[in-house]
């Protein structure tokens, strides 16, 4: 199996909503919010654009405090973390006004328990007026308008959409090392949705076609791998 990034639809949204950030006049909040289902590929493409960008990227976890949050950031900007919350957030503030950044918060659902977690990310979006991108699952959205004054900063939402026909077709033939036939490419579609599940199955049929010497999947053959899961 090749390992390359493939750029679906939900990629090419996300690449236009952090054009829009970046570039939004400064008397706009810059803060976005991109959330969706697991196995939609959202976290490949956070990471592969965070890799590209040099933004600052931390994963959040349950019962994160702000001065945890914080310490976080402090260390991805490679700095030594002051004890003092209010100390930490001043180390980010020089560094940020030094070099802006994007900062990007992935499993933001963690904080939207915590008021002080979340409302220190409000705090250095309107301080330092760097882009921040909250990054969650599918219910993200819904708990963050109890947040009213964070969500009315939001200057774009994305919801990761499940992958279209186009899309399947484009992963599978990127990724995998046989070709498929059209209407096997079909019958994968309408089996898989999940950009983990695709690639699982695609390894599989790699490996019977390794086993039987084939260089393209039809759909009677497709149909005899899935038959044997």
């Amino acid at each position: 199996m090749k390992r390359k990034f493939v750029v679906t639809q939900n990629v090419k949204r996300f690449v236009d909503l952090m054009d829009m950030l970046q570039n939004a006049p400064a008397n706009l909040p810059k803060m976005a919010l991109v959330y969706g289902d697991f196995g939609l590929g959202k976290s490949q493409t956070i990471m592969w654009w965070v890799t590209n960008n040099d933004a600052i990227y931390v994963r959040c976890n349950h019962k994160m405090s702000a001065r945890w949050l914080l310490t976080e950031i402090v260390e991805e900007l490679d700095e030594i973390p002051a004890y003092l919350t209010s100390l930490l957030f001043k180390q980010i503030e020089d560094k940020l006004r030094e070099r802006p950044r994007v900062l990007v918060v992935d499993e933001v659902d963690f904080l939207l328990n915590n008021s002080s977690a979340i409302e220190i990310v409000r705090d250095l979006h309107d301080k330092i007026g760097i882009p921040v991108v909250l990054v969650g699952m599918s219910m993200a959205e819904a708990k963050l308008k109890r947040h009213k004054h964070i969500y009315d900063r939001l200057l774009g939402v994305l919801k990761f959409e499940t992958f279209n026909k186009n899309d399947v077709a484009k992963i599978v033939s990127e990724i995998s090392e046989v070709e498929f036939e059209p209407d096997a490419l079909e019958l994968i579609y309408t089996k898989f949705n999940q950009f983990r599940q695709i690639v699982k199955f695609i390894n599989k049929v790699e490996n019977v076609a390794t086993m039987n010497n084939l260089e393209t999947i039809t759909l009677p053959i497709l149909e005899g791998i899935l038959n044997e899961r």
